[in-house]
């Protein structure tokens, strides 16, 4: 058994869902293992990790107008709000959607859907420079 680490810097533009599934498989395939468990963690407490479609934008806008209405940026409704209106609701979507991802490594690569990606789902307005730590074990 094996174990490798690496931390990737991800850049939003703000809002949005950011697609690292080809630095993800590429870091993988790096690695030389051909099974195991990939640990795949969002080291923020904004943002978050999901796994969705990467075919059709679509998916992309409607999520993000769903968790608009989901958790309302409204000052009023928190008592968390000394870094901005858009902070206190990132923190609770990202409660939601999630920090961490466990995906299984057969034949050298993530066992990903054929319309499955990986996505840093960035929930605060403004740009942010985002740490995803992966862990690797396998063989």
């Amino acid at each position: 058994m094996r174990q490798a680490a690496t931390m990737l810097t991800i850049a939003t533009r703000g809002t949005g869902l950011v697609e690292v599934t080809a630095p993800v498989r590429h870091w993988v395939s790096e690695q030389g293992m051909v099974t195991g468990l990939l640990t795949v963690f969002c080291r923020h407490t904004s943002a978050s990790l999901t796994i969705q479609e990467n075919a059709d934008p679509d998916v992309q806008a409607d999520l993000l107008r769903f968790f608009r209405r989901l958790v309302a940026e409204d000052p009023s409704l928190y008592e968390h709000t000394t870094e901005g209106p858009d902070d206190m609701p990132a923190h609770i979507r990202s409660a939601l959607t999630g920090v961490s991802l466990s995906i299984p490594v057969m034949e050298g690569e993530p066992v990903l859907g054929t319309w499955q990606g990986i996505y840093l789902f960035e929930h605060r307005a403004r740009p942010h420079r985002r740490e995803i730590a992966l862990h690797l074990m396998g063989e």
